[in-house]
């Protein structure tokens, strides 16, 4: 089961979730005018669906359906879940809100947290989903192996990645998910990628400090430029 080991750690997770529902999960930045503007509000009622595992659905819904009510309010969409099958079915008059919905909702179904899935309402903010069988087939033997790479002893591996990469991971059935900025999410994508194709872990910890330390500089000639400019203005 990837990351969540039983049911209980789920209804955990739940739980986890509902005692913080009411707060300000995500602090979202205020829409400038253009992004307003973005938001097309039509009179036709768009719809979606999508599949999550049945083993999600209590993660998405939470205790007496205050998750799946927080997620409508933050999305402003209609979620209707049906429990028996995972089939989840979203609705709204705003196309972007609800392929934001339907993201998160992706999200969630893939292993991550509601806390986390909601950063994708930062609009700088992306999912990425790695298909296992894609590398390996249907060998559960060796699907096992290379889940287990990206992993880590005690989630050691996948700790370290995302503290280098700034992004959060999901190691779920046969996906890994990433979540975070979406430059990040790429180098962590690359990261990953390297892992499961057979790269020492040494190999990939050195990869993403080098990309790291190219960010820092990149930040540095930024300010040194802007530094610069403020400069030339005051003379």
């Amino acid at each position: 089961m990837g990351v969540f080991e039983s049911m209980n750690l789920e209804d955990q997770e739940a739980k986890e979730f509902t005692e913080v529902a009411e707060e300000q999960v995500v602090e979202l930045p205020e829409e400038t005018p253009e992004q307003r503007a973005e938001h097309v509000h039509t009179e036709q009622l768009m719809e979606e669906d999508i599949k999550i595992p049945k083993d999600r659905v209590a993660v998405l819904i939470g205790s007496g359906g205050v998750t799946k009510a927080l997620l409508e309010k933050k999305t402003e969409c209609k979620i209707q879940v049906n429990s028996d099958d995972g089939l989840v079915e979203m609705s709204s008059h705003d196309a972007l809100k609800l392929f934001d919905c339907k993201d998160i909702v992706l999200a969630i179904g893939r292993g991550f947290n509601p806390k986390i899935a909601l950063k994708l309402l930062i609009e700088e903010n992306s999912l990425d989903i790695i298909r296992l069988r894609d590398l390996v087939g249907g060998n559960q033997k060796q699907l096992e192996r290379i889940r287990s790479r990206v992993i880590g002893r005690e989630g050691k591996v996948r700790r370290e990645i995302e503290r280098l990469t700034d992004c959060d991971i999901a190691v779920y059935g046969k996906t890994v998910s990433i979540l975070g900025d979406s430059l990040k999410v790429s180098i962590c994508h690359r990261a990953v990628e390297m892992l499961l194709t057979g790269a020492m872990h040494k190999t990939v910890y050195t990869f993403l400090e080098k990309e790291e330390q190219k960010e820092r500089l990149a930040k540095d000639q930024v300010k040194l430029s802007e530094l610069q400019a403020k400069k030339e203005d005051d003379n």
